[in-house]
This record gives C-alpha cells, sequence and structure tokens, in this order.
C-alpha cells in the first residue's frame, strides 16, 4: 500500500536561510517558517499557537532561496516531511523532521524582493524526490 506525503505551508520566515554545499557542489539552504493559528478559547479569550517548521531546499532554488528571502519574509513552501536521523558527537542519535521544499514561492515584497518573485513562480523546477543521489550518507549534514 503506498501513501501519500504532501505538505503546504504559508508562513514568514523566522530567521535568515542559510546555505551550504555538499561535496559535489550541490546546494542546500534551510530555514524555518512560523505558522499561526488563532481562536477564541471557552472564557472568550482570544489564543495563538504557532510552529515551527524546518525546510531545506536542495538545487539552483537552494541558491535563489539564500539570495533574496530573509528573516520576516512571507512564502509558500510545497513539498514532503522527511525525518533524519545521525549521531552527535557522543554517539547519541539524534532525530529532526523537516519539509523538503519541491516548491517555494516569495508571497511578500520584503527584502530582496521584485523581479525574482516572478522568478519563483511556476519555472521552478522540479526538486528531487529524495536525498540527490551523488550524496552519501556520510555527508549527511545535521543542520
Amino acid at each position: 500500500m503506498s501513501g501519500v506525503n504532501k505538505v503546504i505551508l504559508v508562513g514568514r520566515l523566522g530567521n535568515d536561510p542559510e546555505i551550504r554545499y555538499t561535496q559535489q557542489g550541490v546546494g542546500v539552504t534551510n530555514f524555518n517558517i512560523a505558522t499561526s493559528e488563532n481562536w477564541i478559547d471557552k472564557g472568550g479569550q482570544k489564543q495563538e499557537r504557532t510552529e515551527w517548521h524546518r525546510i531545506v531546499v536542495w538545487g539552483k532554488m537552494a541558491e535563489t532561496c539564500s539570495q533574496y528571502l530573509a528573516k520576516g519574509r512571507q512564502v509558500f513552501v510545497e513539498g514532503r516531511l522527511q525525518t533524519r536521523q545521525w549521531d552527535d558527537k557522543d554517539g547519541g542519535k539524534r532525530y529532526t523532521t523537516e519539509v523538503v521544499a519541491a516548491t517555494v514561492q516569495f508571497l511578500d515584497k520584503g527584502a530582496g524582493a521584485g523581479a525574482t518573485d516572478r522568478a519563483m513562480g511556476s519555472d521552478i523546477p522540479a526538486m528531487p524526490e529524495s536525498t540527490p543521489p551523488d550524496m552519501s550518507a556520510d555527508e549527511d549534514i545535521p543542520f
């Protein structure tokens, strides 16, 4: 039986993106986005809950995100959930769950906006369905 692994988020960056490169020169950018939900509790008080989501972007789109996104920008992200495991310096097992982006669209006119917002639309190349084949497990960067 197969399943569906699809995530769609609209949120604001909580930090500037960080780009790194694999040994093969493939760009990988990480950033966090916040999504919030609001409701009125039984006592009539307004409540808010914010969730933070770790986003990973590969390839050319990683370079574009690193160049034009900044803390506070609003983005649309579509991708899939992935959980990674690695050993920390003390030999303990560490885990992180992140969204591997297939699409990133800039939604507001923040720093670096303009013509690049149009470029980030439907012309974005598809992101790999999994970790690039030229990246070995030993290179997996726990960030």
